[in-house]
């Protein structure tokens, strides 16, 4: 089981903090880092200092670390031109050594958009199938031969395709608890599937839906990996357990049920419960992104106990 620390910094944090949380991440021997790629606080929480954008985040993070994978969970579709953000994505893989990995979702959130004027398009969904094909076409393309992309929303012609990643492919996460065109895309164009903030039940579900879409595209269930992001909240005691969901505004009770929370041992259980429906990968979600003393206990008590 992967354990990788799953970050939301539009809660507020500055890039040095981001930079103390991925160094932490690689030196207690976690998976990855992963962020959200958000402009706008949620919740009551006032955001400060403000935002820090996903991808200018990951590039200076790319030259900072040595060895943790490096992504997105997940990148808004609305956010981005398909080639501009092909072009960027291949950049920071470079940067990286080959570390980096494309969560890419239609978006969702229209408040931010509104507060940043970004569009707000109706055709979301629509919109990312042909993003999802951009991206990867213009990846795949070889060196030397040009690209093109005629679709309804983006058009694309003799593009030279570059530059290219470092990785022969980038990974591509595509996640959501859609039943139907969901799963499809996700056979279609994913190296993992993710399902966000689900309970086993519905995790298997889902599971199973993609497995099937996998299998209906000519594809080998298994040649994609299954994943949860699940907030993380784990103590010594009841006291830091409760200490630590104070910290973040939530009820312990909601947290054990919807979340990670608990011991350690409590956490261990768990996660070995979303890995016998087939959970490969968990994306921790961390929300005190100060309380490194999180990270450590969490890689000295749970991550040592499922490795």
């Amino acid at each position: 089981m992967d354990l990788r620390i799953f970050t939301e910094p539009q809660q507020g944090a500055t890039y040095d903090t981001l930079l103390a949380v991925a160094k932490a991440t690689e030196d207690l021997g976690f998976d990855a880092f992963f962020r959200s790629d958000h402009y706008l606080s949620m919740g009551s929480g006032d955001g400060l200092p403000g935002p820090t954008d996903a991808w200018i985040t990951l590039a200076g993070l790319a030259r900072e670390t040595r060895r943790i994978r490096l992504g997105t969970l997940m990148t808004a579709g609305t956010f981005r031109l398909p080639g501009v953000l092909a072009i960027q994505v291949a950049q920071v893989d470079q940067m990286s050594g080959g570390r980096v990995e494309l969560g890419l979702g239609a978006g969702w959130f229209e408040q931010e958009h509104k507060a940043y004027g970004i569009p707000f398009p109706k055709e979301k969904f629509a919109r990312l199938e042909e993003q999802l094909a951009i991206v990867t076409g213009l990846w795949e393309t070889k060196p030397g031969d040009t690209f093109d992309f005629h679709g309804t929303y983006y058009d694309l012609t003799d593009s030279p395709a570059l530059p290219k990643p470092a990785q022969a492919r980038v990974p591509v996460l595509i996640g959501g608890h859609g039943a139907s065109r969901t799963p499809k895309l996700a056979a279609k164009y994913a190296d993992e599937f993710n399902i966000p903030f689900a309970s086993i039940e519905d995790s298997e579900r889902q599971f199973g839906r993609v497995r099937a879409a996998a299998e209906e595209a000519g594809r080998k269930a298994d040649d994609l990996v299954y994943s949860n992001a699940l907030v993380v909240c784990v103590g010594k005691d009841d006291q830091e357990v409760a200490r630590r969901a104070a910290a973040i505004g939530r009820e312990v009770d909601d947290l054990r049920a919807n979340g990670l929370a608990g011991s350690p041992s409590e956490i261990v259980d768990k996660i070995g419960r979303y890995a016998e429906i087939g959970s490969q990968r968990v994306y921790l979600q961390v929300l005190d992104l100060d309380d490194l003393d999180h990270l450590e206990l969490i890689s000295a008590e749970v991550q040592s106990q499922l490795s």
